[in-house]
């Protein structure tokens, strides 16, 4: 026999049984997902303000890098512009006119003019380099802050994750099997339910004359109707479906023995 054939046979009454059970796993998972809290996405956030403050730091220190490389340049330029003064100025001892020994002076001058401005530029870089530097340490102290909180949240979280992680994988496992069993026109409609009130409570007993959580009285003839399991039945102002307190009782008591193991 298909699991579809015993989905199909299941009464109205084994299908609020299983609606229910299913939401008392769900509602379960639920609290214990909610014990969390904001940790996963505040750790989540802490990883990528690291990889960006990571980021921005590489990006200062590859600047710092390109202004070192360019110190270098700059410092070779000038030792080959006092190369040149030095041959420009021995070539003067030769010249043959002053026409020659003119030309020769304004290349020592130029060249010397380039050394100028080789040794200035070298003095700005050396600046920004001692900036960036200071940047990177600021940034770097900044990081290691930020690590250290982060790794004090992944701590905090893999503790609670780790004092609830063999019931939840439990639960989990639970509500796929139930899910299982139910149709899915009604997993539907439970999901859609279940997506669009606050508290994720989408088959709910009736209490004291009114669905839970509600204000809105159910009148009594509806009340008997969802005590006789006959029909699924839904509040005409929740839309959530109904069971009676009975049978709630009845697959709480049983769904806490089944967690509990």
């Amino acid at each position: 026999m298909s699991e579809t054939k015993n989905i199909k046979e299941m009464s109205v009454e084994e299908k609020l049984r299983a609606l229910f059970d299913l939401q008392l796993i769900d509602s379960r998972l639920d609290e214990i997902r909610n014990t969390r809290g904001e940790l996963p996405l505040e750790v989540e956030d802490l990883k990528d303000d690291v990889i960006q403050m990571e980021t921005r730091i590489q990006k200062v220190v590859e600047e710092a890098k390109g202004l070192e490389e360019e110190i270098k340049l700059k410092k070779e330029a000038i030792k080959n512009a006092e190369a040149l003064i030095k041959k420009y100025t021995k070539q003067q001892d030769n010249v043959r006119n002053n026409r020659e020994y003119d030309a020769l002076a304004k290349e020592v001058e130029y060249q010397g003019l380039e050394i100028e401005l080789s040794e200035k530029r070298i003095r700005e870089f050396t600046i920004k380099i001692e900036q960036k530097n200071h940047q990177i340490s600021e940034s770097e102290t900044k990081l290691a802050e930020k690590r250290e909180h982060l790794a004090h949240k992944q701590a905090e979280l893999e503790t609670i994750v780790k004092d609830t992680e063999k019931e939840e994988n439990l639960l989990i496992k639970l509500s796929t099997e139930y899910s299982e069993k139910i149709e899915a026109r009604l997993i539907q409609a439970y999901n859609r339910i279940r997506g669009s009130v606050k508290n994720g409570l989408a088959v709910v007993p009736v209490e004291r004359g009114a669905s839970a959580g509600s204000f809105f009285t159910i009148p009594p003839q509806r009340q008997m109707d969802i005590a006789q399991r006959k029909k699924i039945i839904t509040d005409e102002h929740s839309g959530r479906i109904l069971v009676d307190l009975e049978l709630a009782e009845e697959e709480r008591a049983k769904m806490e023995l089944i967690i509990k193991g």
